[in-house]
Parts: C-alpha cells; sequence; structure tokens
C-alpha cells in the first residue's frame, strides 16, 4: 500500500488466459478500514467458495453479547466482497497480509521487541491468490504460507532499515564535505 493507503499490485503470476492485474491501482477505500483491521488480526483469510449460501450461526440467547466472529478464517464473506469476487471472474480466494513494523516517525523499522508486539505494526500489502473454481486450501498449507509471509515481512523491515541508514550516511557524507568548502 502507500501512504495514502490506495493499492497497487507489484507482482502477479497467473495463467494466460486469466486478465492482468500488474501494475493497477485500487483506491484505498475499496479495503474499507474494518477490514484492514482484520487483516492486521488475521493474517490468513479464505474463501473457498464465494457462491456459497453463508450458514446462519445460531446463538444461545443466554449469552449476554452477540457472537463476534472477526477472529475466524473461515467465515463468509460479505455479499458486495463476494460479488466483486464474482466480477473479477474469481470463485475462490486465498489472502495473506504482509505486516511490517513502524517506529514512532511512521517509518519502518526491525526492533525485534517491537515485532514481537501488535502496536507498532502496520499493514504493507496484500498476497492474494485467486482461483476460478472453488477450492479449499488445507490449514497445513495455509500455516506454511502465513510463516514464510512473516519471514518476507522480517526481511523487508531489514532491508527499508538498511536503505535508511545508507540514505543517512549520504546526507553525513554531504554534510562533511560541505563543512569542509
Amino acid at each position: 500500500f502507500h501512504e495514502d493507503e490506495h493499492g497497487e499490485v507489484i507482482a502477479e503470476c497467473r495463467r494466460s488466459d486469466l486478465e492482468p492485474y500488474l501494475g493497477l491501482h485500487f483506491p484505498a477505500t475499496d479495503i474499507p478500514q474494518a477490514s484492514r483491521f482484520l487483516f492486521m488480526k488475521n493474517k490468513v483469510r479464505m474463501i473457498c467458495d464465494c457462491h456459497a449460501s453463508p450458514i446462519k450461526v445460531v446463538q444461545d440467547e443466554k449469552l449476554g453479547q452477540p457472537l463476534s466472529l472477526c477472529g475466524s478464517t473461515l467465515r463468509a464473506s460479505h455479499g458486495c466482497h463476494a460479488q466483486y469476487m464474482a466480477n473479477m471472474g474469481s470463485i475462490a480466494s486465498l489472502v495473506m497480509s504482509v505486516t511490517v513494523s513502524e517506529d514512532d516517525d511512521g517509518e519502518v523499522g526491525s526492533d525485534p521487541q517491537q515485532q514481537q508486539q501488535q502496536r507498532g505494526m502496520k499493514l504493507w500489502g496484500l498476497v492474494v491468490c485467486h482461483h476460478t473454481s472453488p477450492r479449499f486450501v488445507p490449514f497445513p498449507l495455509r500455516y506454511a504460507c502465513e510463516f514464510l509471509l512473516q519471514v518476507f515481512g522480517i526481511q523487508l523491515n531489514k532491508e527499508v532499515e538498511l536503505s535508511a541508514q545508507a540514505k543517512e550516511r549520504h546526507i553525513l557524507k554531504i554534510q562533511t564535505l560541505l563543512c569542509d568548502m
């Protein structure tokens, strides 16, 4: 995601008969803040069949609070999202969040203690897998994908930090040259 939270497709692997999305930009409003919150909470989200009818959850009337499925990765999708998928020709999807740590200045950092805490994390992007027919991805494979994305996020943090350090060294070198004039 860009600083203004709009998205851009920066990589893709697709069958030749499917429409390309590489390079497309989409507005920040395409992924509402509530969905972004859920992507931070649940790193992996799977929709096996966007055409499947949702199953009603029956709650015991004795419960004081309504049941929340926000922690579930296998809940039904919103009707508008299912329609969005169908319009794209996608029936199933697996979406995985890429999160990075963020320091107080809003810059991405790699402080290990900060990485262990949810606060200070931000949604950097999503890896989205689409399929044109109903598809179930078994838990061990989803778990392995989640692990790989955590490793990718850590590596991304390190790369951004190294880039910031190189930029800082360059600025210090220029300041030194200017002071010596």
